[in-house]
This record gives structure tokens, C-alpha cells and sequence, in this order.
């Protein structure tokens, strides 16, 4: 853990309370290789993807900030919280800083922790996959849950963070794998017709945000994912946060008119908990430069929270 991520971990000391009264900032411990079980906190401090795909840059800045909403977040039943620190681009070399997450994410894995990424564009994921997959060779159907408007499948010259699932799509055929995508919260508005063709040929289910407005609309979702769930050998969820109304989460690189509501996001990433198969998380595309009153800090820490206490 460097200065800048130790800095960010200080907060409120209720000394004169009685009770459990202890917060984040006094139980998170840097990642060390001696650290056991628990969440492996890990930022990827990196908007290359953004910058490349023509959207707001400043998702680098997503796991300082964070931290700074975590800290001071009550402790009510986490477990073991280590801080791996953060992982960053040089030289604009994103293929660089997708590889050094996927050797945390595997080394997390293999130190019997969860990871949880906190920040950069939604070029996170293909670094977050690749890492599950280099800790669980015997994982042969890892089920990719996605709380997503876009369906993130371009074709592109270079990877960016429009095409992450399209990279691991052709890694999968390349390896004899499944693709097992799905995707809850896709808006009409924001993919194209050729994208909507490739989720189809490629055997995507997603749900629309219109569908997921309504307590009976997540039923049917959840459903549905309750097969997968169940049919699958382990869970890697990640969880764009520009699914979200723009009104919950300004602080993005592409704010929602409509959105998924923060309830329907909860209870998605309960149901993955539940199944007891989730061996990786990321929260992707918080961007701090355009948040309101740190509302979407806030909404990224009950998310990080959630999932930390479901662990």
C-alpha cells in the first residue's frame, strides 16, 4: 500500500462511543503475500479505455476516491479487508496494465481472498477475467454477470472499454470454452443495431433497462439467472456503474437518462452472493470528476460494502 493509498484509508474515531464502533479505515491492512481470506481490495487506477472508446476521461481517479468513501463506512460483519493498491498505465501500454491486474486478481485468488476492483474504465474486466481464469483452470463455465447499459462487444483496432467482452468471447473460442455472458440493465438507446446483432450471434441473454423497472420485471430476471447460476462452475461479477440513473450516479463516464435502479442492482449482486460461486468483482467506471456532492462515491461504497459483507 503506497502513502497516497494509506492516506485514504483515515477517517472518524468514535472514542467516546460504547459498543462495536469501529469503521473501515481501522480494519483494512495492506495485501501482503502472508494475508488469508477476506476481500483483496484492488485499484485499477486506469481510463486508457475510455480516452480510446471517445468517452469523459477521469475513471482513473475512481479507486482514491473510493477509499475515501469506504473509510469511514461502520463495520457490520466484513471480513478480513486487505488493500492491494492500485494499477496503473504507463505509457498508455493498457494491454500492460490489463496483465499486472489479472496476476493480482490470480495472485488474490490464490491467497484464498476475494478481489474486488474499485475503479478505471470497463477495460477493467478483461484484466479482471484474465486473472480468474489463470486461478481457476478447472473453472470450465465461468459465468460472466454484467449490470451494464452497454453491451461492451466492439470491434476495435486496439482494446478499449467498449470491448472488453468481446476480447474474452474470442479467448474463449480460442481455448474451446463457453461463452456464458449475460448482461441486466441494456438501454436501446445506447447500443447499436450491429451490437444487438452481436450479442445474438454470440448467444448473449440480457435484460433491458425497461425491463427492470419493476419489482416483477427482477423476478423474471432473477429467474432466469438462477439457471445460470446454478449451471455454472464460478461467478466473476462486474458492475458498471453507469447503469445506474444518472440522477443516482452522475459521477460517470456515461450517465444514464433511465438507468437500472440501485434496489434492482442490489438485489442482482444478492442473488450472485447467494449462489456461493462468485470468485471476483469489479466496480467499473465511477468517475469522481463529474460526481455531484460525492453521491456515486457514496453508491460505489454501498455497492463494495455489500458485496465485502456477502463475501
Amino acid at each position: 500500500m503506497t502513502t497516497t493509498q494509506a492516506a485514504a484509508w483515515q477517517g472518524r474515531i468514535d472514542a467516546e462511543e460504547t459498543g462495536p464502533s469501529r469503521r473501515w479505515h481501522q480494519q483494512v491492512q495492506p495485501f501482503t503475500c502472508a494475508s488469508r481470506g477476506g476481500v483483496a481490495l484492488i485499484g485499477f487506477a486506469v481510463d486508457e479505455g475510455v480516452r480510446r472508446n471517445g468517452g469523459r476521461v477521469g475513471a482513473a481517479l475512481g479507486p482514491e476516491a473510493a477509499r475515501k468513501a469506504l473509510a469511514n463506512l461502520p463495520l457490520l460483519g466484513e471480513p478480513a479487508l486487505w488493500d492491494a493498491g492500485d494499477i496503473a498505465c504507463t505509457a498508455g501500454d493498457l494491454d500492460a496494465a490489463q496483465q499486472a491486474l489479472a496476476q493480482q486478481v490470480a495472485q488474490a485468488l490464490a491467497q484464498g481472498c476475494l478481489p474486488l476492483v474499485l475503479g478505471g474504465g470497463h477495460e477493467v474486466a478483461w484484466g479482471s477475467f484474465q486473472g480468474v481464469a489463470q486461478a481457476r483452470p478447472d473453472a470450465r463455465r465461468i459465468l460472466i454477470v454484467n449490470l451494464d447499459a452497454h453491451f461492451d462487444l466492439r470491434q476495435a483496432r486496439e482494446g478499449n472499454s467498449g470491448t472488453p467482452f468481446r476480447q474474452i468471447q474470442e479467448w474463449c473460442a480460442a481455448q474451446g470454452r463457453p461463452f456464458d455472458y449475460r448482461v441486466l440493465g441494456i438501454s436501446r438507446y445506447a447500443n447499436t443495431q450491429a451490437l444487438f446483432e452481436r450479442a445474438d450471434a454470440l448467444g448473449v441473454r440480457y435484460w433491458l433497462d425497461d425491463a427492470l423497472q419493476t419489482e416483477a420485471g427482477l423476478a423474471q430476471a432473477l429467474a432466469a439467472l438462477a439457471q445460470d447460476l446454478q449451471a455454472c462452475d464460478a461467478v466473476y461479477l462486474t458492475i458498471d456503474i453507469d447503469v445506474l440513473p444518472g440522477a443516482v450516479a452522475p459521477g460517470v463516464s456515461a450517465p444514464a437518462p433511465l438507468g437500472v435502479p440501485l434496489w434492482c442492482v442490489q438485489a442482482v449482486a444478492d442473488a450472485v452472493l447467494a449462489s456461493g460461486k462468485l470468485v471476483a468483482a469489479d466496480l467499473a467506471e465511477f468517475n469522481p470528476t463529474f460526481d455531484r456532492d460525492g453521491l456515486t462515491a457514496k453508491v460505489v461504497a454501498r455497492l463494495a460494502a455489500r458485496l465485502a459483507r456477502g463475501a
